[in-house]
């Protein structure tokens, strides 16, 4: 009998070890709550609905609202203390006003407790968030349109307040400065922003143009190990996106645009006069939904009147159907609020079915190109002209005088270490510079860019270290043809992303040297220039569905069941626009120490329209997101520049294809009817 007790005690103890320890091994993950029981906003319907506008304000009585908010937080710690295992959890925040729930550091098992917990709707696990990557205003005709109707580029906006959940905010760049000698004329009296401040963000970055700023990291925090040297726990953007958007929307009007010391002509947001609220939920190392949410939650409690999200999640929830994942449901709360809800589309395209706005209550963007190009071209010594893309100044004699032509792999040192990937041009040590000082390299692209171990920066570094005329990067017969968009280089250099135009380039190079009987090149002879890169013109087509923009149609779940909506929403400028920048430039060394930034994506599409509804705001302030989104969606269009139907970028380099709702919506937006189009439909929640 003892004996057998005693074995019995040793399997006790043995099978609480294997769960001890199989507990402990559990890797931890962030998951998001959605809890029974109205949140502050919509509590017992006690909220009031202002008279001029859709917003649902917050309970009058105070002390009620505190009351109630303060419940909701205590009952969000009572379920986690009765449902989880001490010590086995770390709360990160609780969204109190648009949803009731919070967000939870823990293990699988514990997650799963969760969901068996009374009260709990939804346990979701956190998917991530990341960011969707001057000219517009007058592609829009905005100047001559709502913005000489609403008083001109000094009242555009006027009164209305855009909420950016982002990387925050470069708050000395010109484009968010206050002007003392034109005042703002509205006071915002509905809304009720804080500055927080820290790392590079001091007091005075809340200005009078930027109302709120706001971070919220403990999502982040909770996921990785923040870099200190560019994670700051502050709204300061270290990234450069948030402040890109941010100013695409309401960036101040007629700011120059100087990059390397060339002016590009002024920028100017869609709403000038609109103010800014911050709102950092993503970092250079991490992005969370569980931060992400917080700031929505806390841009709807501050009252901003539109929400312009370039950042979210890339691909549908595990565990729910994409209309109910906790993301979505917290833009539907804000919509209810009477806030308009516009989000990036998706950078996936053009693969069908890759589009990442779900909900039929959010207004998901789609890019497009507008008509200006900047056209790069190479002259080569036999009277050839190529084009490629590179915002470069000319070879010296302004790209008429002809220099050396030398290909990479022609001019390896003799004795050196030969490097991976010497063709790339990535390290200047292996080169001779006798043979390369003065000259135009041909630099091809091969494995080390098409896996991401090689960059143009290193391009540029090896053409400054060796004192090159200038570079090419030319397409390699193995991968094909390549994307190439144009980029500030601060040597002369040119992407020559077509295969063929590769092959004419190197036809003629060894048509001109001499080599000796094992290959070695002995004398150079092919000749070059770069052309002048940075002026634009305005003569294409457009607008054209670009290429990368997600398309539909839309899916309801992670098995790409199709949704009965429409998606994308509407079409937007979103390729190569000009906007603010953070010289730190954390993530894109090829743009560090610029104030300003030519990029493409969903991301730039997403505040155009934002800023637009802001400017529909501003002439309709009785609309609700509703009206808004029926305005900008009933007045759009389908043709182009041309009067034909609009057509979209397909998978090959150079293809056109004709478009399709399932790739601009309801069409491309045109802000100057939608002030005023005649009907508006409106939907009650």
């Amino acid at each position: 009998m003892a004996k057998r007790s005693v074995a019995s005690i040793g399997i006790f103890i043995s099978m609480f070890l294997v769960v001890a320890i199989t507990c402990f091994q559990e890797e931890r993950s962030i998951y998001l709550v959605l809890l029974e029981g109205d949140a502050l906003a919509f509590h017992d319907h006690e909220g009031s609905q202002d008279q001029d506008s859709s917003t649902i304000h917050p309970n009058t009585n105070r002390e009620a609202s505190k009351a109630h908010t303060n419940h909701l937080l205590a009952s969000h710690d009572l379920l986690l203390q009765s449902s989880l295992e001490n010590g086995s959890y770390n709360k990160l925040h609780s969204y109190k006003h648009i949803i009731n729930g919070f967000s939870v550091h823990t293990t699988p098992s514990q997650a799963a407790r969760l969901r068996r917990s009374p009260g709990v709707k939804l346990v979701e696990k956190d998917r991530g968030a990341k960011m969707r990557t001057t000219y517009t205003p007058e592609f829009l005709s905005l100047r001559k349109g709502i913005w000489a109707q609403e008083g001109g580029e000094r009242n555009a906006g006027e009164g209305v307040v855009i909420g950016f959940v982002d990387s925050g905010i470069n708050a000395l760049h010109p484009s968010f400065a206050y002007d003392p000698m034109h005042p703002f004329s509205s006071n915002l009296s509905r809304f009720e922003g804080a500055c927080e401040t820290g790392p590079l963000f001091p007091p005075s970055s809340c200005n009078g143009k930027i109302v709120a700023a706001r971070f919220f990291s403990a999502g982040a925090e909770a996921t990785v190990t923040l870099n200190a040297s560019m994670d700051f726990l502050s709204p300061f953007d270290a990234d450069g996106h948030g402040s890109h958007v941010a100013s695409v929307a309401a960036g101040n009007a007629g700011v120059s645009v100087v990059v390397n010391g060339f002016f590009y002509g002024k920028a100017s947001g869609m709403a000038p006069r609109a103010r800014i609220a911050v709102y950092k939920a993503i970092f250079p190392s991490v992005g969370t939904l569980a931060d992400v949410i917080a700031a929505i939650d806390q841009a709807v409690l501050d009252g901003v009147d539109i929400l312009s999200l370039s950042v979210g999640p890339n691909e549908p929830p595990e565990s729910t159907v994409t209309f109910l994942s906790m993301f979505d449901i917290s833009l539907l709360f804000a919509r209810k609020a009477g806030v308009f809800v516009v989000q990036a589309a998706g950078n996936k395209g053009p693969a069908s079915s890759s589009v990442v706005s779900f909900s039929p209550w959010s207004v998901g963007v789609a890019a497009c190109t507008t008509d200006r190009r900047y056209p790069a071209s190479l002259l080569l010594g036999n009277g050839s002209v190529l084009n490629g893309a590179g915002l470069s100044g000319p070879t010296f004699g302004n790209g008429s005088v002809l220099h050396k032509l030398v290909l990479a792999k022609d001019a390896v040192k003799i004795n050196g270490t030969t490097q991976e990937y010497i063709e790339e041009c990535q390290h200047p040590e292996v080169l001779d510079p006798n043979i390369v000082l003065g000259s135009i390299i041909i630099c091809t692209f091969s494995t080390g860019f098409n896996n991401g171990t090689s960059t143009l920066n290193a391009i540029i570094g090896t053409s400054k270290a060796l004192g090159l005329e200038g570079f090419i990067l030319v397409a390699n017969p193995n991968y094909g043809d390549y994307i190439a968009e144009p980029i500030p280089f601060a040597v002369s250099g040119i992407m020559i992303p077509r295969v063929d135009d590769a092959k004419v380039i190197l036809q003629y190079y060894e048509e001109q040297i001499k080599r000796d009987r094992k290959g070695t090149a002995t004398e150079f002879g092919a000749m070059a220039a770069v052309g002048e890169g940075r002026v634009a013109s305005f003569t294409g087509r457009s607008p054209i569905v670009s290429r990368f923009s997600s398309r539909g149609p839309d899916i309801i779940d992670m098995h790409n069941n199709l949704a009965d909506v429409l998606k994308p929403d509407i079409l937007a400028p979103g390729h190569q626009i000009w906007a603010a920048w953070t010289p730190i430039s954390a993530l894109e060394p090829m743009l560090k120490g610029h104030d300003f930034a030519l990029l493409s994506g969903t991301s730039m599409s997403t505040p155009h329209v934002a800023g637009i509804a802001a400017l529909i705001k501003q002439y309709n302030p009785l609309w609700t997101p509703a009206m808004i989104a029926s305005a900008i969606s009933t007045t759009s269009s389908k043709y182009d520049n041309l009067g034909e139907h609009m057509m979209a970028e397909g998978f090959e380099a150079s293809s056109l294809l004709p478009s399709t709702p399932f790739e601009y919506g309801a069409g491309f937006v045109s802000p100057n009817c939608a002030i005023d189009p005649g009907l508006v439909l409106s939907s009650g929640m």
